[in-house]
């Protein structure tokens, strides 16, 4: 197996030169870093996590711990997300760990142990919570961590994120520009950040448009295509004056809506508009919905780049500043959605 100083001689570099370009330093121009990187590749160089973590203060090794649950293999965003982190991390010459929780376990005694034993360099965090107890542990024992959102108004950690208030102030915005004035949304669930951040830009456009908030037309719960069947017969069976649009946090959620307006015997866009968030999952293109879904596309691909570049920034040391970022979005219409209908004796004037 070769070693650190056969990679070295290979290169025509010194050992602590070689190492730096192997985990990134910035003092390591980009154009050594890829020869000895290619160097390592040639010769099946493999770093010994504790030698490494002698010479460098890091073992390289960063971490994603997730809940058990019965569906995680068939879980498209998780799938995605874990099979991205794990090669953008690979690239950089880290190596990317899954840690899936026992039932019932509390996830802060997780945390405890796994920085207990002084392997871990860093945390990546999904669906972080308005008030995540995760992201207030690690920042007290000053464990490097990255979140795949936001969390609070001011945060004051590393993030990559999409503006998720904006996408649904857009949507709804579109909607109430068509005449709409009952307009729901089926959005995740309550409590995680991007749900209250997209909670936050629905009211906000019904309120400059002149439009009441109704509880009555939100729901909330895991994005699958189960909540938005059910979510939509409820709305139309239980209340007397149904929306006219429905906004969904996530593509899956329309397709059950879809089902349930087929099944009420309702048309797209002519008695319901339907509008959705695309992660522009390969196995679920909007664009194939009939008729073909309106949405706010950012794919969920684009994420690991910037989540892993952010994780290692920190690790460097690079200002915090610098590791918070917002990617774009785009706003798609289709045929989804279309003018309100004309209101019967029931709806508003």
């Amino acid at each position: 197996m070769a070693t650190l100083k056969d990679v070295a001689r290979a290169a025509g570099l010194s050992i602590t030169q070689t190492s730096r370009a192997l985990n990134d330093h910035s003092d390591v121009n980009e154009t050594t870093r890829k020869r000895v990187k290619a160097v390592a590749r040639s010769l099946n160089y493999q770093a010994n996590i504790s030698a490494r973590k002698l010479v460098t203060g890091r073992s390289g090794m960063v971490a994603l711990v997730v809940p058990q649950s019965t569906n995680l293999a068939e879980d498209g965003l998780f799938m995605e997300g874990v099979a991205g982190l794990s090669a953008q991390f690979s690239g950089r010459g880290m190596q990317f760990v899954l840690h899936v929780t026992r039932p019932q376990e509390p996830v802060i005694e997780v945390y405890k142990r796994l920085i207990g034993n002084g392997v871990l360099d860093g945390f990546v965090l999904f669906s972080p919570s308005d008030d995540d107890p995760r992201a207030a542990f690690l920042r007290d024992n000053d464990i490097p961590f990255v979140v795949h959102g936001r969390i609070g108004p001011a945060p004051d950690h590393a993030y990559f994120d999409i503006e998720n208030e904006g996408i649904l102030h857009q949507m709804a915005s579109h909607l109430t520009g068509l005449g709409h004035r009952r307009i729901a949304l089926i959005n995740g669930r309550p409590g995680l950040s991007f749900a209250s951040a997209r909670l936050r830009g629905y009211r906000r456009a019904l309120e400059q448009a002149g439009i009441a908030f109704d509880p009555a037309l939100t729901r909330h719960g895991e994005m699958t295509e189960a909540l938005g069947l059910v979510s939509t017969v409820e709305m139309f069976r239980q209340g007397d004056r149904p929306p006219t649009a429905i906004i969904c946090s996530h593509v899956h959620i329309a397709k059950g809506v879809y089902k349930a307006l087929e099944a009420l015997g309702l048309g797209i866009p002519g008695d319901v508009s339907v509008m959705a968030h695309d992660d522009h999952l390969p196995a679920l293109r909007a664009s194939a919905f009939f008729p073909a879904l309106s949405v706010t596309k950012a794919p969920l691909r684009d994420s690991w780049e910037p989540l892993a570049d952010c994780l290692a920034g920190l690790l460097e040391g690079r200002p915090l500043k610098e590791l918070q970022r917002v990617g774009p979005h785009e706003l798609i219409i289709r045929n989804s959605t279309g003018p309100a209908p004309e209101p019967s004796d029931k709806d508003e004037p």
